[in-house]
């Protein structure tokens, strides 16, 4: 088995874990990666000529280049590294403020994570720019008629993300762009959800900015990844001021280094970068191909056998949707369904999934989410059945 973790108990019971949403869990050979680094060659990179320091750096440097490979970015210095999803969105969104203005418009969608709404809120308090909203259906999809209406000439930057981490919903982010990109807007998407099921070709999408986490992915927490054109990032100021970022200080004058240095200030998570690059290769050893449709399987198998269940509602119905079951039982609170499962050594996750409009929207508290990954099965998922049917006859 890759993982080794999925062989432990919880409380007395075999290990299901179906938060995969939240993070997926580390096959053997990235903990082998990180084990081999602090092991072998530990060393700050870029700047030493000391043996160690120029393994560190070849080994991070060749990370940033399977990322550019797997993502399909033009160049690697449009690969920058970040401490995750957030950290790029806030990165691009500081950036935002040198151009935005009284009156200007920014864009989001009702199925953001809140990291992908606090920061654009946090832009337009500082701009004077008006935040508005593409809303959603029943189904759990964008109304696109709506967006639509909502582009103008004043529409600046349009924010999306490219699957919903609490419906697993997958957006047109194609058609999004676009449409963004026909009244002159920037989009940046939030691709968090959809890296761990999709394979995302920022070229072919024609986005301006695409961030993801390396722990949605097999890799280790805290490291990320923005891709931003080259224009784009050449147009943005630095988000943090600090070593590596510069070309020449001094007392009068600080000039800065050229990409992707300008954005990578400080010691950053060498450790996590090499891994991170280690469990891309992982994963496109297994093939996203295979991975998507093994997933949909279990996604289609857990809808139906969940469905089965009497008062049993699951919220995102789309028929395009990644491997996400989103669902309440009705008059039974979603932590209490949550906490008995734990009992039976099922993860899941309960609550808003840091994306309250999205329940503010099906005025609920919250949701039982169960999120599939490769290396679950449907045996699991009959786990999870039969663990949800006692927790409904307990409270019910």
């Amino acid at each position: 088995m890759d993982f080794p973790i999925l062989k432990r108990k919880v409380n007395g019971k075999p290990l299901v874990y179906f938060d995969n949403a939240a993070t997926s869990q580390t096959p053997q050979v990235v903990i082998d990666a990180i084990v081999d680094y602090y092991s072998r060659y530990n060393a700050n990179i870029h700047r030493g000529v000391h043996t160690l320091s120029q393994e560190a750096t070849d080994a991070y440097e060749q990370s940033r280049i399977k990322l550019q490979k797997h993502f399909n970015a033009a160049k690697a210095y449009e690969m920058i590294f970040t401490s995750g999803t957030t950290h790029g969105i806030n990165l691009v969104a500081n950036g935002f403020s040198s151009f935005l203005r009284k009156g200007d418009e920014v864009v989001v969608s009702a199925l953001e994570h809140h990291s992908n709404i606090v920061p654009w809120q946090m832009l337009c308090e500082r701009t004077g720019a008006v935040l508005r909203v593409i809303p959603m259906n029943e189904e759990g999809e964008l109304v696109m008629d709506a967006y639509e209406q909502l582009l103008s000439e004043k529409t600046r930057l349009v924010f999306c993300n490219h699957v919903s981490n609490a419906l697993g919903t997958v957006n047109p982010v194609k058609e999004i762009i676009d449409k963004a990109h026909g009244v002159g807007a920037a989009v940046l998407v939030d691709g968090a959800q959809a890296c761990p099921h999709i394979k995302p070709d920022v070229q072919a999408l024609d986005v301006d900015f695409y961030v993801a986490s390396a722990h949605k992915m097999c890799g280790p927490t805290g490291v990320g990844v923005l891709y931003g054109k080259e224009e784009w990032l050449q147009k943005l100021p630095p988000y943090q001021g600090g070593g590596e970022m510069i070309a020449e200080v001094t007392f009068e004058k600080t000039t800065y280094a050229g990409l992707p240095h300008k954005f990578e200030a400080g010691t950053p998570d060498i450790c996590g970068g090499i891994a991170f690059g280690v469990a891309v290769d992982y994963m496109n050893a297994i093939g996203f191909d295979k991975i998507a449709a093994y997933e949909d399987e279990l996604l289609g198998y857990a809808t139906k056998e969940l469905l089965s269940i009497p008062g049993l509602r699951i919220y995102g119905t789309s028929g395009h949707k990644t491997a996400v079951v989103s669902f309440n039982i009705k008059g039974i609170h979603p932590y209490d369904i949550g906490t008995i499962v734990d009992k039976l050594g099922i993860a899941v996750r309960t609550g808003h999934h840091c994306a309250q409009p999205i329940m503010d929207y099906y005025k609920i508290p919250g949701t039982v989410r169960a999120s599939f990954a490769f290396y679950n099965t449907q045996g699991e998922i009959d786990t999870l059945v039969a663990a949800v049917k006692k927790a409904a006859q307990m409270l019910g």
